[in-house]
């Protein structure tokens, strides 16, 4: 079976990424392979891990991981065969949440897809070409489809003088097939690269 974990990147209190998050969650459990029992889709909330700022006393790199945080989040990851990557854009990238996590292991992240589910005003587009290139040096492949949520255009803003009510998710008729799209393309891709997931570490 193929793991995708759907990993929230934001750790804001009234953050929106919960509700993509289930929204990405709830089609991604019609997908066919899922729907199948070939794929299981795993929400991994960031706020749930308890990881500190880099504390970590080698490199990733080296492995050898000694603080129990650091150990419980590779385990984590290490378990999982490609990733969908929910985040917010703050300052033209992503959350230092989020880069913080990925920063903490390598190769756990080694030789797995991803795919990417933004949000903001602008979509978030400039956070995931970020993420693409961070993602790309510990050896996780990205794919081309990405769902970008506009704030404007698909936000439901239920009480729009406090601008830190959530509001609701209203994401256009079109998300929906391209989610879809990018799903089978991290599910694929997961599969073709379990061959070097698998193959021994050279000395």
């Amino acid at each position: 079976m193929i793991r995708v974990g759907v990993i929230l990147g934001s750790t804001r209190p009234n953050r929106r990424g919960e509700q993509v998050l289930r929204w990405v969650t709830e089609v991604a459990a019609r997908h066919p392979a899922v729907a199948a029992g070939e794929v299981a889709i795993e929400p991994v909330d960031l706020a749930d891990q308890g990881l500190p700022l880099l504390d970590e006393p080698a490199p990733p790199m080296a492995g050898g991981y000694r603080r129990p945080h650091t150990l419980r989040w590779a385990e984590t990851i290490d378990a999982l065969d490609g990733f969908v990557f929910v985040t917010p854009e703050y300052n033209h990238s992503v959350p230092g949440a989020l880069k913080n996590a990925v920063d903490f292991l390598y190769a756990e992240w080694n030789h797995k897809a991803a795919g990417f589910v933004s949000y903001g005003p602008t979509g978030a587009i400039r956070a995931v070409e970020h993420l693409r290139l961070i993602l790309a040096e510990v050896k996780v492949a990205g794919v081309r489809d990405q769902v970008a949520l506009s704030m404007f255009n698909e936000w439901e803003w239920t009480d729009p003088a406090d601008p830190a009510h959530p509001g609701r998710i209203a994401p256009g008729e079109h998300q929906e097939p391209t989610l879809t799209r990018m799903l089978d393309d991290v599910i694929a891709w997961s599969r073709a690269l379990r061959p070097l997931r698998q193959a021994p570490v050279s000395a």
